[in-house]
């Protein structure tokens, strides 16, 4: 018997909305003919008060206590999984994505976007990378992995689990990566996006190895760099610093406060424009490097990491969004171009826009929005999920 969590009278009108999370504060009371039988990453089955069945979902300790995987009464058996998998493959598909020769990387399946909460998958070539948020999507990896296989068939080499650092650590699974299936020669494999090349290592970088999220504002930033000095802060592996000097920017500075990820942005542009970049980078902390870089750029990226992992930490976060952005803002050229993000799911695009203005006052320098951006369409929003939005983005001309 699959364990039956029944919610609190009146607490079922989310899951009404379709909305993908049950708090524990909404739980009544568990049937379970064994405790064992609820332990963190079970299948649930979820009722209203009165007995109505609602949604199943993955049981996990913690405040979301139940993220829903279906509205109906299904098995959760490998045909679904494959069905889902296959269904955010052919959202791929229709953005051009499955068979691009000039991009080569994307988010095949990005959690509540996709149906899938606490799962994400990214493509790199032949190489699928999972990620799992949680216990049960950890659970279900080889489901997920075959489901991989059915959908991609010969086109995929390897499928790589890399969820040591994305589970819950209360749950005490004792993941370890590794590949699921099939294996690579080399971790690092140089995939295109939109024809510039980076070089991926999916064992040792960050997250499951590049940022994916950042293509289409990349690409922008390509359009504004033509004969500008490109500040690139927060530079990880470099993608903005490549897409730059692809526009013609006359010069690009990398900054990074770690010197690995400074030298990846460095073997980047190597990579794509030779020995003899006009690139140079400098493993600073990024707030520091920004107070005394006078009137040397005409075009600034500040992508930090997210500043508010939750919304505990929200005021301290905001008040270090206003203070990089009154750096910046203060000593840009006139008729520079800022390009400024925030990747916090906790922040609104309300909250950020109005920090950003907050900086604005504070530099005291007129300045226009250009562009507010967002999380490129293989990272989709669950209409009935708003908090899936976590990028924001602004471009600002400053006078």
């Amino acid at each position: 018997m699959i364990p039956q969590i029944y919610l609190r009278k009146g607490k079922e009108e989310s899951l009404l909305r379709r909305h993908p999370w049950i708090f524990s504060g909404a739980i009544d009371h568990i049937k379970a003919e064994e405790e064992s039988d609820f332990a963190e990453g079970a299948l649930v089955e979820v009722y209203t008060r009165q007995g109505e069945f609602m949604a199943l979902g993955h049981y996990q300790v913690g405040s979301i206590a139940v993220r829903v995987l279906t509205f109906e009464r299904e098995e959760i058996d490998q045909a679904w999984w494959n069905l889902r998998i296959a269904v955010a493959y052919d959202v791929r598909r229709t953005l051009d994505l499955t068979d691009n020769p000039a991009t080569t990387c994307y988010r095949l399946v990005h959690g509540e976007g996709d149906s899938l909460p606490g799962l994400v998958v990214d493509i790199y070539g032949p190489v699928a990378v999972i990620q799992c948020h949680s216990a049960g999507m950890y659970h279900a990896r080889m489901q997920i992995a075959e489901a991989l296989r059915t959908v991609y068939g010969a086109r995929l080499t390897a499928i790589y689990d890399k969820s040591s650092q994305t589970l819950p650590f209360k749950a005490a699974l004792g993941a370890v990566d590794g590949y699921l299936w099939g294996t690579s020669d080399h971790a690092s494999h140089i995939v295109l996006e939109n024809g510039e090349r980076f070089c991926v290592n999916w064992e040792k970088g960050q997250k499951t190895g590049f940022f994916l999220d950042q293509r289409e504002n990349r690409q922008l930033v390509k359009r504004y760099a033509k004969g500008r000095t490109v500040l690139n802060t927060f530079c990880y592996t470099g993608g903005f610093s490549v897409y730059a000097l692809s526009g013609g920017a006359g010069e690009v500075c990398s900054v990074d406060s770690s010197e690995r990820a400074v030298a990846l942005a460095t073997e980047n542009m190597q990579l794509n424009f030779g020995d003899n970049a006009a690139h140079s980078e400098v493993a600073a902390d990024a707030v520091d490097y920004l107070k005394d870089i006078g009137d040397k750029y005409d075009l600034i990226i500040l992508d930090p990491p997210a500043f508010a992992k939750h919304h505990k930490v929200l005021g301290n976060a905001m008040q270090g969004y206003k203070r990089l952005n009154a750096r910046a803002l203060s000593q840009i050229r006139p008729g520079g171009i800022l390009f400024t993000f925030s990747c916090s799911q906790a922040v609104t695009k309300e909250l950020f826009r109005t920090t950003v203005f907050s900086a604005a006052a504070i530099a005291g320098r007129k300045v226009r929005i250009l562009h507010q951006l967002t999380q490129p369409a293989d990272h989709p929003i669950n209409i009935y999920h708003p908090e899936g939005e976590y990028l924001k983005g602004l471009v600002l001309y400053v006078e």
